[in-house]
């Protein structure tokens, strides 16, 4: 599945992943290839993904919004703590 995180002045990771985990507003989730279609808010917390090409990263975030949709997954984040 393709995942892309964006910040509001630069494209932080593009590419294609194996899973992404999210610090949900209401608690953290997983998602994984053929996940349903999902709006979300995210709280400050852990963006984890595995990617074929760089393995598992994390990245420390201040909130934003995730939307999966037909195995993209494209994720805005307010600001990003540390990478």
């Amino acid at each position: 599945m393709f995942l892309e995180i964006i910040t509001p002045d630069r494209r932080v990771f593009e590419g294609e992943v194996d899973s992404a985990t999210f610090p949900g507003a209401k608690g953290s989730f997983q998602v994984l290839t053929n996940h349903a279609p999902l709006i979300s808010t995210l709280a400050q917390g852990r963006i984890t993904y595995v990617s074929k090409a760089e393995g598992r990263r994390t990245l420390e975030v201040d909130g934003g919004v995730v939307e999966v949709l037909n195995n993209k997954i494209s994720v805005l984040v307010e600001r990003l703590i540390s990478e």
